[in-house]
């Protein structure tokens, strides 16, 4: 097959909802005020009649795109811009889709454009026969250590959740903090003492303010914490150099890196020293993988997580982590608090650990029979 035959004719698109298990603070309600946790999926089909599946995780309780915006904007803009587009030409793709959706401070709609991206990225291995970090010249390691999310409105509740993961073989958990600064030193103790030998990993998604992150970052270290993710608002950037000065923790962004170029700018201000990375926040595989060979390159911190992410998804941020043989424990959570659906062809995970798919594409399948029974919403263009 000639790489220019390889041309998208139709974009479909389905959302639908996940049932979930557990507590976590970002999943929001249905109309029945049970918890889900919302997706959206995306179906491309080439010329020569090959299929690349493609997902996107939008919550609105963690990020402005909502599961609306996304399918208004694939169907509006996105979606009609790419028919006819040569497939194997992803980045000219970015391009046609960042003139759709243009930036405001950073990446516009990063999500949206998230779908077409990972869906590219598994239409191409697909059609050229050849897993996906072979094409990104990487040898993967096999598995990912994973970490359990350790989310709590009761300090009651820390000695339960921490035995489930480990009951489950997990060896290392993640926190959610803030705004409490006595809640959250008290809930790292407790982990630490649980776990202690595990890597810590404190995630407060922006919700200090500068003076609470100068007081709790070095309590915080005082108790076990390994790094702090996030204790500021995104766009705090003075704050963000306070704390890089007192040096308490290794301060890692998430919510303020949507693309290499935040990158560039935030480590030229010293304002941190690494990254939590997450595909869809990055608008997918294209600029996440640049994004952590630059952090390696800067000899920064590449640590990996994610949205809570089903299994497609989750397979593609396995297919990159493992193939940038991530060293830390990944916060990759989609196990922990999503019911398995039968849409998907199943991953591997198990005692703590998930294994890095092989085969070509994302390494996940899909029922289109099962998934047009339970999505929401579904449109084609054309």
């Amino acid at each position: 097959m000639s790489q220019s035959s390889l041309r998208i004719e139709k974009v479909e698109v389905f959302s639908l909802n996940h049932p979930t298990r557990g507590y976590f603070k970002f999943l929001p309600k249905d109309e029945r005020g049970q918890s889900v946790r919302p997706s959206v999926i995306v179906k491309l089909t080439s010329n020569d009649g090959l299929v690349g599946w493609g997902e996107t995780v939008p919550l609105h309780t963690w990020s402005y795109e909502t599961v609306q915006s996304v399918l208004t904007t694939l169907r509006q803009y996105i979606a009609p811009s790419i028919i006819g587009a040569d497939a194997f030409e992803i980045a000219e793709i970015h391009r046609i889709m960042n003139r759709q959706i243009a930036p405001s401070f950073s990446t516009g709609q990063p999500f949206a454009k998230a779908a077409i991206d990972l869906a590219l990225h598994d239409l191409v291995s697909k059609a050229l026969q050849t897993p996906l970090p072979k094409l990104w010249g990487r040898k993967p390691k096999p598995k990912i250590t994973l970490s359990w999310t350790v989310n709590v409105i009761n300090l009651e509740d820390v000695d339960k959740v921490v035995a489930e993961g480990k009951e489950r073989g997990y060896q290392h958990f993640n926190i959610k903090v803030s705004p409490d600064p006595k809640f959250d030193i008290a809930l790292a103790k407790q982990v630490r003492d649980l776990a202690p030998d595990c890597f810590l990993w404190a995630d407060a998604n922006g919700g200090y303010d500068l003076a609470t992150a100068l007081y709790v970052a070095p309590k915080l270290a005082d108790v076990g914490v390994d790094v702090l993710e996030q204790p500021l608002p995104a766009n705090m950037l003075s704050g963000y150099k306070e704390l890089r000065k007192q040096g308490a923790l290794p301060i890692v962004m998430d919510e303020s890196i949507v693309s290499v170029r935040d990158l560039l700018e935030f480590w030229s201000l010293g304002l941190l020293d690494g990254v939590a990375m997450k595909i869809a926040r990055m608008g997918g595989l294209w600029e996440a993988k640049r994004c952590i060979e630059l952090l390696l390159d800067l000899g920064l911190l590449f640590l990996g997580s994610g949205v809570t992410d089903p299994p497609l998804s989750l397979s593609a941020h396995l297919l990159l982590y493992g193939a940038y043989e991530l060293k830390f424990p990944a916060a990759l959570n989609g196990p922990q608090f999503l019911e398995p659906l039968s849409v998907y062809s199943k991953l591997i995970v198990a005692d703590g650990s998930a294994n890095v798919p092989k085969d070509f594409g994302l390494g996940v399948e899909l029922d289109e029979t099962k998934l047009s029974e339970v999505a929401i919403e579904k449109f084609s263009i054309p």
